[in-house]
């Protein structure tokens, strides 16, 4: 908008002075006035002010008509400037890295690389005993200034510096990922198998090629037929490797939490011809490689955990689409898939090899490889160190996200490093990793050819070739062992043959329900335990609070309105066959839930502590607003919803049915006639207690609810204090209320409820 200057005001004498420096002929005989004259003297002003106006009607126009497209332009310009840049590398101009360390002449072709901050410990002593291998250590800004180890090569943060390899600028200084420029360094030396470990692990044996294939071709090579996962149902992404090797109640670190529940043994394995498994996980003793939240909830106070697996086991593939966590601790590297070993650094600690390694399963795919994994190859010890959850924040929140996008990743690019190169960048656009990882991938992929890595040649995707069938004759059977579980607190002898069975029946009952739970307690202390406890047994748990928390994956809700953002998350789940909404104040023994009708609402309509007519007369004003505003929805209402509502409900005016609404169900059919109903409230401010009975009674007569929530425990007010066995019991379909606000508490809840089911006791 164009705003006039405003002239200052000249006082009366200087208008006075001007009247006296007027021109003499003032006053002369006017010219001729007429149209003509006129418009020919004064032309130029004309044409002058007609500019003046027309610019001003443009300036006008522009800012108008025009602001929304030009602050488009400049937005996407913006994001353009935001926007990750993709790198261009010319692949043809990367040179050879001269080699400048003391080892210039030294080559080995099996090497053991490790990270150490400290001085040398017995297991790496015994690491660098190993016939044929040579031990490499990575030193960080935490490993001692004097370190030194006899038969190891040892590179100090000068040495890695002064190797001329570009992933060097991309390293953070204290962190185990500077094994980088280990993997590099071993390849240029003459790499040709390399090694994973830490320094906690020994070898079994001291021996690598007692289980693993050290040799995949020539004269040492086992050119063996190995047993392989099936393929048969091709929305698995992951499985648990610990159940084939009889540990079904532990699971790996990087394996997505709402998988933790799936423990039954494989039905049948098909087979595949050994030779291509590029990458090989060895399971370990002792200490496997589990996640925090097994260490924290499965720990038995002090003790060192020492867990065992089945060493005679045989080892299994992975078929393409079908994933496996893999590790840094515990894993074998051969030439054709050292791109694989990259460890991403813009991601949490106890994060990066698991992303990496889903990473570098997805393209193994692309070269017609495979991951193997082997029986106890390493036993690690336990030295009873805690690390923050924190520090695997990357692996709880995403990891299963990240399973389906790489599944479903495809890429039109000719050679593996473009493709390599691609997914980096796209896996960065997905949030998965950030702008440093792309660049840290570019770097990384330049020094492979800079230390003489020869990519390898792609082949065809079998993923999207049409599935083959697998015949009676294909199907291989291996039954895992049950190996005791003492270290978790529970001794399993004959009973867990019915027990397991409980829970696969619970799990076809109630696995493909989605849990909806909203949490009034503190969620850093609960989220995760709920998830534990539910997750076993329903496809998903939707955690709701009043604060949101993006590292538990807790959603943002407000419990009066909750029921408005129930249709958000049914859209989510449009395969679920129902979903159960619950409190964080009422317990669901979902095993006496097994006979009742998922087909049916369920609500507790039958407790009539929970549910309740209320009269409005003599009420509080707000009882008197919310029938107002249901007989404002109800007068809206399409026939089929009226009628089913009024012919349950008393004609009486001043009654307002209300509900708790701690506990209810809502199967798939009617899942369309709820999400209708909440439109119709539309901004109306009609409380959760006083809506969810008006939609079951608008969406069906009562007579047809499943009774199965009408013997559950309910008690009104019931401070959390009293919180005990004799308010519990494990014979009704639910209890409330029951209060948890701390992990003890949690833990408390658990063991009443192993009364029921016995598995839980794995949870503490």
């Amino acid at each position: 908008m164009l705003v006039q200057d405003r002239s200052t005001p000249k006082s009366p004498k200087s208008h006075v002075r001007a009247l006296h420096s007027l021109h003499p002929h003032r006053f002369s005989e006017p010219k001729n006035l007429d149209f003509s004259t006129w418009f020919s003297e004064n032309l130029y002003k004309i044409v002058t002010i007609s500019l003046l106006i027309a610019t001003v009607a443009a300036i006008f126009f522009i800012r108008n008509v025009s602001d929304t497209a030009v602050l488009v332009s400049y937005e996407t310009k913006a994001k353009i400037l935001e926007k990750i840049q993709f790198p261009h590398i010319n692949w043809n101009s990367v040179t050879l890295v001269s080699d400048k360390s003391p080892y210039a002449i030294f080559r080995s072709e099996r090497w053991i690389i490790v990270s150490v901050s400290n001085y040398p410990t017995e297991s790496l002593r015994k690491l660098v005993k190993i016939k044929g291998w040579q031990v490499l250590a990575i030193g960080n800004s935490k490993t001692p200034s004097d370190w030194s180890l006899k038969g190891a090569i040892f590179l100090s943060l000068e040495q890695q510096a002064n190797l001329g390899f570009r992933v060097v600028d991309h390293l953070p200084y204290d962190s185990f990922v500077r094994k980088n420029v280990g993997y590099l360094f071993a390849i240029q030396h003459g790499a040709q198998k390399i090694f994973d470990v830490d320094d906690r692990g020994d070898v079994i044996d001291n021996d690598l090629g007692k289980h693993f294939d050290v040799e995949l071709i020539g004269e040492g090579a086992r050119q063996e037929i190995i047993l392989q996962y099936s393929h048969e149902n091709p929305n698995r992404t992951i499985v648990n490797p610990y159940i084939h090797f009889g540990q079904r109640s532990v699971w790996p670190r990087g394996l997505p939490l709402e998988n933790v529940g799936d423990i039954g043994r494989e039905e049948f394995y098909t087979e595949v011809f050994g030779g291509k498994q590029f990458i090989q996980q060895g399971i370990s003793n002792g200490l496997p490689d589990v996640d925090s939240v097994f260490y924290f909830t499965r720990k038995p106070g002090l003790e060192a955990f020492d867990i065992r697996f089945d060493e005679h086991a045989p080892k299994v593939a992975l078929p393409q689409g079908t994933m496996v966590p893999l590790n840094s601790f515990n894993t074998l590297f051969h030439s054709s898939a050292f791109w694989g070993l990259m460890l991403p650094v813009s991601v949490s600690t106890m994060a990066s090899d698991v992303l990496r390694g889903y990473w570098a399963q997805r393209l193994l795919w692309e070269l017609g490889g495979y991951v193997v994994v082997y029986p106890p190859t390493v036993h690690r010890y336990d030295r009873i160190e805690s690390y923050p959850f924190a520090e695997e924040k990357d692996l709880h929140v995403n990891v299963g996200r990240l399973l389906k996008f790489l599944v479903s990743w495809r890429s039109s690019k000719h050679r593996l490093f473009e493709k390599i190169l691609e997914l980096s960048y796209v896996m960065a656009e997905e949030g998965f990793w950030t702008e440093k990882d792309v660049k840290f991938t570019a770097a990384w992929l330049q020094d492979l050819l800079a230390v003489g890595y020869q990519q390898p040649r792609l082949m065809s995707l079998e993923l999207d070739r049409p599935s083959a069938s697998i015949g009676h004759g294909d199907r291989k059977e291996f039954i895992p062992q049950k190996l005791p579980s003492v270290h978790l607190g529970v001794e399993e002898t004959g009973t867990v043959n019915n027990e397991i069975g409980n829970l696969i029946r619970w799990r076809k009952t109630f696995g493909n329900v989605v849990l909806i739970m909203y949490c009034s307690g503190p969620v850093e202390r609960t989220a995760l335990e709920w998830r534990l406890l539910y997750g076993r047994i329903f496809r998903t748990v939707v955690i709701l609070s009043e604060q949101k928390n993006a590292d538990l994956v807790v959603e943002e809700g407000h419990l009066d309105f909750i029921y408005k953002q129930l249709p958000n998350i049914f859209s989510r789940f449009t395969s679920a066959d129902g979903f159960v909404f619950l409190q964080d104040n009422t317990i669901l023994n979902y095993w006496n839930l097994l006979q009742a009708d998922m087909s049916k609402l369920w609500i507790t309509n039958k407790v009539s502590k929970s549910w309740s007519t209320v009269s409005t007369s003599g009420n509080s004003d707000w009882f008197s607003k919310q029938a107002d505003m249901v007989k404002k929805v109800v007068s809206m209402m399409p026939v089929h919803f009226q009628v089913s509502y009024k012919e349950t409900i008393s004609s009486d005016q001043q009654l307002l049915t209300v509900c708790s609404s701690d506990v209810f169900y809502i199967p798939r059919r009617f899942i369309t006639d709820f999400t209708d109903l909440v439109n119709l409230v539309d901004n109306l401010e009609i409380h959760h207690k006083v809506a969810i009975p008006m939609f079951f009674l608008s969406m069906d007569s009562p007579q047809n609810y499943d009774p199965v929530l009408r013997r559950m425990i309910y008690e009104e007010n019931h401070p959390s204090s009293t919180n005990s066995t004799t308010s519990y019991s494990d014979k009704v379909p639910a209890v409330h209320p029951w209060n948890v606000s701390s992990e003890q508490e949690f833990i408390k809840l658990i063991r009443i409820m192993a009364a029921g089911d016995p598995l839980l006791l794995d949870l503490v």
